[in-house]
């Protein structure tokens, strides 16, 4: 009974998503033993439901996203490769148990808030779920479920469901603030070697001309095409990326462990997979990006540098990508030019 005191003092220690979703598996791992478990999130891409995983036991460990490099040309795994989840869900179900033909048992265990599921559970074990298996996850999934449900609720846009720019702020100063090996491009002196060195990108997304839409068609279609274009972020990017709502039409995506050559492939694949995306009565919409890399800078100047290549891709054309540091060198951009357009709420440690 202690430890499993010990983990639910844990779990609901937590205000990160990740840090929860890793503390509920190590306590299914220890206290109930189970062969395997994944924590799952659902999300919507032209009308159809996905399934990718966020963490996961295996052999005996806990694992997430961040251990495996997850490409984005593999997003996720439609729902109805999973018929007991599907099955589940539409019986409003709070588990289904099923055994699958290697004789595995599986249970099924979505996360409702709000009469909706974004995320679930699969947990598998080689034997029957004993009464007393199943009574010590109820305990844990319990508490999970609450602090899911307040994480939410501090964590994300109510609108479109994507991070906001609160959880941006301390996420992105986290990941400045992280040791060079682990989250940060070469110097700038270093720039030519971007494309063959794996780094961390951070790029602005705004849509363009969004005003019209809302002027033009009403708010309520301005949300349908914000709430579109965020299921069209879910899907191009991996599920180790982090995908935030800046604010009005403005978006924000932290790439991680990519060369330039794929940053710039994966953003250009975006803007490509919106402009060819239908939105309802609205027509074609487009969006600009700029981005920068991920370096040793204060947040302030790295996402400063995004917004400038953002707002030189909006004065030339609209709908292209531009990255900082090719600007800067072809003279297009100069070091230190003001952006007026955001407002930065880091605690920048230079100022005195």
């Amino acid at each position: 009974m202690g430890s499993l005191l010990d983990h639910l003092v844990e779990i609901t220690g937590h205000r990160d998503h990740d840090l929860l979703d890793i503390s509920v598996m190590t306590a299914l791992l220890n206290m109930v033993g189970v062969a395997e478990a994944r924590v799952m999130e659902l999300f919507q891409s032209r009308g159809e439901l996905f399934v990718r995983p966020r963490v996961w036991i295996s052999g005996g460990a806990v694992k997430t996203v961040d251990d495996e490099q997850v490409t984005a040309e593999q997003p996720g795994e439609p729902i109805v490769s999973f018929p007991g989840l599907v099955a589940c869900i539409a019986q409003r179900k709070n588990r289904l148990e099923e055994t699958r033909e290697n004789g595995q048992h599986v249970l099924w265990i979505p996360i409702w808030q709000n009469d909706k599921v974004s995320t679930c559970l699969e947990i598998a074990h080689i034997q029957p779920f004993t009464a007393q298996m199943l009574q010590v996850m109820e305990g844990i999934l319990s508490v999970y479920r609450n602090y899911q449900s307040l994480l939410d609720y501090s964590e994300r846009d109510s609108l479109t469901g994507l991070l906001n720019r609160k959880t941006f702020d301390e996420k992105f100063a986290r990941m400045v603030n992280a040791k060079p090996s682990e989250s940060t491009a070469p110097d700038d002196g270093d720039r030519r070697h971007h494309h063959d060195v794996k780094s961390q990108w951070l790029a602005v997304i705004d849509i363009d001309h969004f005003k019209r839409v809302n002027d033009q068609f009403g708010h309520l279609y301005g949300d349908e095409v914000l709430i579109l274009v965020a299921n069209v972020l879910r899907t191009s990017f991996r599920a180790q990326d982090r995908v935030f709502r800046f604010g009005g039409e403005e978006f924000v995506v932290l790439l991680r462990s990519a060369t330039l050559a794929d940053a710039q492939m994966v953003f250009e694949r975006f803007r490509s997979n919106i402009e060819q995306n239908s939105f309802p009565q609205v027509g074609q919409i487009t969006v600009s990006i700029g981005f920068a890399s991920i370096s040793q800078e204060t947040p302030v100047v790295i996402l400063g540098r995004a917004d400038q290549a953002l707002y030189y891709a909006k004065d030339h054309g609209r709908n292209q990508v531009c990255y900082y540091d090719e600007l800067l060198d072809q003279g297009l951009l100069q070091v230190g030019k003001k952006v007026e357009s955001v407002e930065f709420f880091f605690d920048d440690p230079t100022d005195s």
